[in-house]
Order: C-alpha cells, then structure tokens, then sequence
C-alpha cells in the first residue's frame, strides 16, 4: 500500500493495485469561511495543484460531507462519473451535485476487489457533538494488503476501541487535530487520544493527519510528536506526515 497526505484529511491511496482519494477537499488557501474566528480556511496551501490531486482517480470515499471533507473544487474538478462511495444518507446531496455513480455503505461491499466497511464516529461530545451530524469511518481490506481502519472525524470512544479489538487493523488512521469552537471538548482526537490509539494497538501502525490545515485545531506536528516521544511511542510507531508526504507500508 501506497498513501499519500494531500492536505488535512485527503489522501491519494494506492491499494490492491488501484488508487483512490478519500475525502477530498482542494480549496486554495485562505478560500474557506472561518471555522474559529482565527483565520480564512484552509490555513495552507496545497502541496501540489488541485488537478493533480486527483490525477488518475478511478473513485472517491467520503466520510461526511462537511466543507473540509468535500469541497465545492472537489466538486468541479472530480468527473461526474466517477464513482463515489459515502455513508448512507449522504448519496442524494452528492447526485444533486451531478455525481452520477454514488454508492452509500450501509454496513459492507467490494470495489474492485477491496472489501469497504462502514464503522461509526462520534464528532464531538454534548450538544456539539449533535450538531456536528453523523460521521464514518471504514475499514478497507484486500488480499495480500494491511488491513486498514480509517476513524475519520471522531473523537477517542468505546466504540473505536471496539472496531480495534474487533477488527485487529494493521494501520490506523487518525484525526489528530484536536480541533474545538472555543471552549468546547475536541470535537476529534487531540494528542492524549491520538497517544490513547497507539496505547491500545502497539502492534499496529497509526498515521496522524488531518493537523495544522485548519483555524480550529489546536494540535500541531511538534506537540504530537513530543508527547508520543514523553510515552515512548517511536516514529516508527506513529507516523505524522507532513503534506505532500507519501507513506509506504
């Protein structure tokens, strides 16, 4: 498996000899209403232009459809004919956009050989948490490839340390940016439950994304990777890539 970080959460995938982009969000800096009062969204470029994120796609996985998971460039620059897989209830907002191959996992399917499954998230807790919406994570495996759990934009719960015991992945995928409104809780993992993960799962290989790309995280490369060195979590161990960073396992 090849994975590379576009920019917060969007990754180009090479997996079973095919290549996929998950949750794609290509707006140019400074393009994207403020999340935090701080500063226009996204805070940083792109590593590459958008046309080449995408370069060669043969589908589209998409958690949820807030702003910074599928953006109004994803929208006009993807083929409306490529195919999208997504969580269900969201299949109907992404066809009124043009897309003309959307798929919703409800529970489990195979695409092109590669088994997707639909795991639940928690964005947030209380009141925001309700308000942030449903949310999914899958997990993806095909012969003779690692098998794969991408939490998305949840936070650390019983239910995401269940799909570990559950599933035993061989990479985890997690969002780490702490990101709040204010004074609210992390509305998904910050740095003491990115280092939770790696606690539960130490054989496995965890990749933290999703950091220092938008105005409300609250956790950078620097402070994850210290408070993983204070509990003796390798590199090797955790992988925080920076953008534009392709990983092999």
């Amino acid at each position: 498996m090849k994975m590379q970080l576009i920019r917060s959460a969007t990754l180009r995938v090479n997996y079973n000899g095919r290549l996929f982009i998950i949750d794609p969000f290509l707006a140019a800096k400074g393009t994207v209403r403020s999340f935090a009062g701080i500063a226009p969204n996204p805070i940083v470029k792109l590593p590459c232009t958008p046309e080449a994120a995408i370069a060669g796609v043969e589908m589209a996985l998409v958690s949820h459809l807030h702003v910074d998971h599928f953006d109004d460039t994803a929208v006009a620059l993807l083929p409306k004919d490529l195919p999208i897989l997504c969580q269900p209830g969201d299949e109907e907002k992404i066809k009124e956009k043009g897309f003309t191959a959307v798929t919703p996992i409800t529970h489990s399917l195979t695409w092109q050989g590669i088994s997707f499954t639909r795991t639940p998230g928690q964005h947030g807790t209380g009141e925001v948490g309700q308000r942030m919406g449903q949310v999914s994570g899958f997990v993806w495996q095909a012969a003779g490839e690692p098998t794969v759990y991408w939490a998305g934009d949840t936070i650390w719960y019983e239910t995401v340390a269940e799909v570990i015991r559950t599933v035993q992945p061989d990479v985890i995928i997690t969002h780490s940016s702490g990101a709040k409104f204010g004074d609210s809780a992390p509305i998904v993992m910050d740095a003491a439950q990115t280092i939770a993960v790696c606690t539960a799962v130490p054989q496995a290989t965890v990749i933290a994304v999703h950091l220092e790309s938008l105005d409300h995280g609250t956790v950078s490369r620097a402070d994850l990777r210290a408070l993983a060195d204070s509990h003796g979590i390798p590199a090797s161990h955790l992988l925080i890539p920076q953008d534009g960073e392709t990983l092999r396992l």
